[in-house]
């Protein structure tokens, strides 16, 4: 079930906050959590109900082992470490069993010259989101001897079905406080309007930007990946138009997890601030899936070392971390290459930064009025050739992208153009308004404000204070209840979009 489907908006959401504010208003809270969760199984098994099972098998036995390893970890650590290690093994086991195997049995296959006929199990939904989330929580029950005493509210930690699918990725310490509050399940007006605020801009990024600029990227990678030649225009007009797809559709869900979460009292952490505005790289990964960067930050660099053991090793941990953050995105070739390429240039950057401190010269991008805007302009290219690999579905693929854009073929220009307006006079004004979005929503990644900053005194996001740090526009909105029509107007066109009769309409008036 995707936020953007019929059934999820007009019949799923509507009934699970009845039931759960009904339930609440009359002071029955734990049945209140208890209808959130079993909806939120609901909709995780709307996809597949087989791996239902394997959802609650695993979210019980980490709580289970979770409270073991809390209760040895201040009497007999020796004992809860070898818990927590059994714990982490069988979590991530199963993890790379579902979605690395075959990935794993391919190469395998291609080193030694065989042939098996192993057929890769079916990838359960979101078992990366649950099963780091999982292995922070037992982690943590390690360091600090604490757990959480009940097993509905840590199930609901876990599959809260707005964060349940596409992020953020939560933490339990955020997360398990707030469905503990008394008054979680009481309705509030203010929340009710500033949640479906941000969750109608998020509709209206997904539907209404990134699925119409994916229809200029989407020709270039594939014609890429038959082996077709594209050209210099091409290459850069797919490889931006990707960059804009993928941040539109990801904060877009982002932000729409937000406003859901808000719906039900409950905060859930910003997890993009304008990343396409940073001018390092280092910034970037501050601002781009702040709650994976936090997670690789805290329970893997850290865990590793960190920067507690020389400047070598703190590099070699960079590398390490973003190896396997590419790893974790999916199991190819190319997320390993972009997480190399963002491991490299996270090092690079690092090193030059500490060159400058040496020399004494000012922070990198902070040097004078025009230094920031060029620093910017080269971090964004950057991160678009990268996003080439992660967009990419083969290295063959990838690499006719990236000569394109280098200008090594002959190819002429056109196609990711020729595709949208290649219709007759009739489809003119869409394919207008299609290249009209694609226009605008570059400027747009530059300019526009942070989900929190957008909000103002309504921000519904859990922010820390590094987020805050960084520059802000005085693009911002604080919204009132009546000022949500504008919201509610944009609402309006993303759902009528989504409908059969609008197409009808849209494509024949």
């Amino acid at each position: 079930m995707l936020f953007n489907s019929h059934v999820f908006l007009f019949v799923f959401l509507p009934a699970t906050l009845l039931v759960f504010f009904g339930l609440g208003r009359r002071g029955r809270t734990r049945e209140a959590l208890l209808s959130l969760l079993a909806a939120s199984l609901v909709f995780y098994g709307w996809w597949s109900a087989g791996y239902v099972l394997l959802l609650v098998a695993s979210l019980s036995f980490d709580y289970l082992l979770g409270s073991r390893i809390a209760s040895l970890a201040a009497t007999d650590p020796r004992r809860a470490r070898w818990l927590l290690t059994a714990g982490l093994t069988l979590d991530l086991g199963l993890l790379a069993y579902f979605k690395y195997s075959g990935f794993l049995v391919e190469n395998v296959q291609a080193l030694l010259g065989t042939h098996w006929n192993y057929v890769p199990p079916r990838l359960p939904l979101a078992i990366s989101f649950y099963t780091f989330q999982q292995v922070a929580y037992l982690v943590d029950c390690y360091r600090t001897a604490h757990r959480e005493p009940s097993f509905l509210r840590y199930g609901l930690f876990v599959t809260f079905f707005p964060h349940e699918i596409a992020g953020p990725l939560v933490n339990h310490r955020e997360m398990l406080p707030q469905f503990a509050a008394p008054d979680v399940a009481r309705p509030r007006t203010e929340r009710f309007t500033v949640g479906l605020t941000c969750f109608f801009r998020g509709l209206f990024k997904k539907v209404v930007v990134a699925d119409v600029v994916a229809q200029f990227a989407t020709p270039v990678f594939a014609a890429a990946g038959q082996g077709v030649p594209v050209g210099l225009v091409d290459g850069w007009v797919g490889a931006i138009a990707y960059s804009l797809q993928l941040y539109f559709d990801f904060s877009g869900y982002s932000d729409m997890a937000i406003g859901l979460a808000w719906l039900f009292n409950i905060r859930l952490p910003l997890n993009f601030d304008t990343p396409y505005r940073s001018a390092s790289i280092v910034e970037f990964w501050r601002r781009w899936h702040i709650s994976l960067s936090r997670f690789l930050r805290d329970y893997l660099y850290v865990a590793l070392g960190g920067n507690r053991k020389g400047r070598v090793r703190r590099y070699v941990n960079l590398m390490l971390t973003m190896l396997l953050g590419g790893l974790w995105h999916g199991a190819g070739w190319n997320f390993i290459l972009w997480g190399a390429l963002h491991g490299a240039l996270l090092v690079l950057t690092h090193v030059w930064t500490a060159l400058r401190e040496r020399w004494g010269l000012e922070p990198l991008g902070q040097e004078g009025r025009w230094t920031r805007p060029l620093a910017i302009a080269a971090t964004y290219v950057a991160v678009v050739v990268a996003w080439v690999f992660f967009r990419a579905e083969t290295l063959h693929g990838a690499l006719g992208v990236l000569k394109g854009m280098a200008g090594l073929t002959d190819a002429p220009s056109g196609l990711a153009f020729r595709t949208v307006w290649n219709d007759d006079l009739s489809g003119f004004f869409r394919a207008a308004t299609k290249t009209a979005v694609l226009f605008a929503a570059l400027p747009t990644v530059f300019l526009s404000s942070g989900l929190h900053r957008w909000m103002g005194p309504h921000n519904p996001a859990l922010v820390d204070d590094a987020v805050q740090a960084f520059p802000a526009t005085r693009w911002g909105w604080k919204p009132t209840p009546g000022q949500v029509l504008a919201c509610a107007a944009m609402a309006a066109v993303a759902i009528l979009r989504l409908s059969e009769v609008s197409e009808f309409i849209y494509y024949n008036f």
